[in-house]
């Protein structure tokens, strides 16, 4: 069932059929996956979180209010499950030492030709606090409104635009090797 839009499939799914929820699944799969990437910093997790939210998103699907948003719906479940993988995470790196190599696992996007710089942006992106990080993730790598932002974290916008000129201070010190003061 590759046919028919986000709403139908919905549709589909309430009305029994399994197989319009894979569907679903195969859709969004992928652009929610690079987004729990770049949220977590660790294809482990960002798997973890994936698998997570969509079987919250399943069983949850009929507090789906805009069906033919379904997208939108499924990344607020893949967020709050990447602030749950993170809050895991800085409880067990209490305990354990980080896996240093986690950035070498991560998929490079295209648009990035020099293999040095990326590692750069991902080692960059890694000091920045999870809000701070969140915040510039879905400002700038899925070019979300800071209205859309405000929907999906349930901070404020003046909260989001601080947390997003922050993160843009921190990258550039880190990346220029500049103190701005």
């Amino acid at each position: 069932m590759s046919q028919g839009s986000d709403s139908a499939l919905v549709g589909a799914v309430l009305n029994g059929d399994t197989a319009a929820f894979a569907e679903l699944v195969r859709r969004h799969q992928d652009a929610q996956f690079r987004f729990a990437v770049r949220m977590l910093g660790d294809r482990d997790d960002a798997d973890d979180a994936l698998q997570s939210a969509f079987v919250r998103a399943y069983r949850a699907l009929r507090r789906c209010r805009e069906p033919d948003r379904f997208g939108a719906w499924l990344r607020q479940i893949v967020a709050n499950e990447c602030r749950t993988v993170a809050t895991r995470r800085r409880r067990r790196e209490g305990r354990f030492d980080r896996d240093e190599g986690s950035f070498d696992r991560l998929e490079a996007p295209d648009v990035v030709e020099d293999p040095f710089a990326l590692e750069r942006i991902e080692r960059a992106l890694a000091t920045l606090n999870h809000e701070h990080r969140e915040a510039f993730v879905l400002k700038y790598v899925e070019e979300l409104g800071y209205e859309e932002m405000a929907d999906l974290t349930g901070a404020g916008v003046s909260a989001l635009k601080m947390r997003v000129k922050r993160a843009c201070e921190q990258l550039r010190e880190q990346l220029e090797g500049v103190r701005h003061e």
